[in-house]
């Protein structure tokens, strides 16, 4: 059944550690130019030196990159293997509202699920609004599914696949797949992983009432990304950019987590409730006092949710 623990979203339940984060990323954050007084892609250069709400990236010398014909032009890919027996192959979407973020900015996180998991993580370098605004992430998003579930799978030698990603990146998870089931018949994810999305961008209550607080995300950073996303005019309400409204049934087991202090939480409670009333299995985790995607901080509750998420997707590949 699907239960949720009122205590869990007791402040009281968030350990000191992820108070004392918390409190520190909010200074922290706040001290830091408005990051939208920058060009995107001024704040994407930031970003890469640290300044911003993540550390540098450490790119790791085991990826490569590879480029495949898309629906529109080449997408790119940036490909992980595990060094252990390969079980399948997982399909990784970046968050970054649509507008930041890289398919070789999470190195060091994918390959650790690779290396946990034995699964080869191929990571899609989407483009980015407002320079390329709906469709065109989900066009390049639905390629690189549309290839790995076909020359793809030949290409690594793998037949089991998964989906998933984070904030805005389990959006796009989500609408890739129902395009794959919709403009194409076919499911060929076993399984998918969904961390803090973004399902409705019309905000859920939870975005919309969150208000100033810096922990990562505040909901005037949630309406200038879907002004950069939707800047050609489309309807938020289309379940092509809302997944949360649309028809869910036939979709794979999904495993879907998100933290109390997260303005993205409704989203995420709202989705993996309707995932389960349309049919599908699911699973959900709420992590006290997590701040948005909180699994990419050195914290104890994100090695226990990256764990819970490595061990979802082993289950789910056998």
């Amino acid at each position: 059944m699907f239960t949720l623990d009122p205590s869990v979203f007791d402040p009281a339940a968030a350990t000191e550690e992820t108070r004392a984060f918390n409190h520190d990323l909010s200074i922290r954050l706040a001290a830091l130019p408005d990051q939208w007084s920058f060009p995107p892609q001024v704040v994407r250069e930031r970003r890469e030196q640290g300044l911003g709400p993540f550390p540098p990236p450490e790119r790791s010398p085991r990826a490569v990159d590879r480029v495949i014909d898309g629906l529109h032009g080449p997408v790119k890919l940036r490909i992980l293997k595990p060094l252990g027996e390969i079980c399948g192959a997982f399909l990784h979407i970046h968050g970054g509202g649509w507008t930041f973020g890289g398919a070789d900015l999470q190195d060091a996180r994918l390959i650790e699920l690779a290396d946990r998991t034995g699964l080869i993580v191929i990571s899609v370098d989407y483009r980015l609004a407002p320079e390329h605004p709906y469709p065109c992430g989900p066009d390049d998003c639905e390629s690189a599914a549309l290839w790995l579930a076909g020359p793809g799978s030949a290409e690594l030698g793998v037949s089991r696949l998964a989906i998933g990603g984070d904030s805005a990146g389990a959006n796009l998870a989500a609408a890739t797949l129902l395009r794959l089931r919709d403009r194409h018949q076919i499911s060929p994810f076993r399984a998918a992983v969904f961390i803090a999305g973004c399902f409705d961008l019309r905000l859920t209550p939870s975005a919309r009432t969150w208000g100033s607080e810096k922990l990562v995300l505040n909901t005037r950073d949630l309406d200038m990304f879907v002004r950069h996303y939707l800047s050609h005019g489309h309807d938020p309400a289309q379940p092509d950019i809302s997944p949360l409204l649309a028809d869910l049934k036939g979709m794979p087991r999904a495993h879907f987590t998100v933290g109390t202090r997260d303005p993205l939480l409704d989203d995420t409670m709202f989705m993996a409730s309707r995932w389960i009333s349309s049919g599908n299995k699911a699973e959900i985790r709420i992590f006290p006092g997590g701040c948005h995607v909180f699994q990419n901080f050195g914290l104890s509750i994100s090695l226990e949710s990256n764990n819970l998420i490595d061990n979802f997707l082993r289950v789910s590949m056998q």
